[in-house]
């Protein structure tokens, strides 16, 4: 499945969205409006390797509920990024049986790879 899980209000977001020109079989998932399934999370973390890989560490409520200081499980990762949406490193590109987390310069550049191959 190809698929994009991003946030339409965030600029990061929608800037990536613009630079991959994702051909028309891609699915578009705005995990605000449209909440992550169990399902959903369970197929990213088979690709990913950990929920810990998809659990964005530099949300908000990450430092304003204290979890930056806790330990957490994998358990854990997969509760709160369920909870919350803010809680998954976005982007989430699913593209030819690879999945590509996050914004950083490297990553959109090897999706945008793997998305034109």
């Amino acid at each position: 499945m190809n698929k994009v899980y991003y946030l339409k209000t965030c600029s990061t977001c929608v800037r990536i969205l613009k630079t991959l020109n994702l051909p028309s079989g891609f699915i578009l998932q705005d995990i605000k409006t449209e909440e992550i399934t169990v399902k959903q999370l369970d197929e990213m973390k088979a690709l990913a390797g950990s929920y810990e890989a998809l659990f964005s560490k530099r949300a908000k409520l990450y430092k304003e509920m204290g979890l930056k200081d806790m330990s957490l499980s994998e358990k854990d990762y997969k509760q709160y990024i369920l909870e919350h949406y803010t809680f998954l490193s976005r982007p989430v590109i699913l593209a030819n049986n690879q999945i590509f987390i996050g914004n950083s310069a490297k990553t959109v550049e090897a999706a945008k790879k793997a998305i034109h191959e």
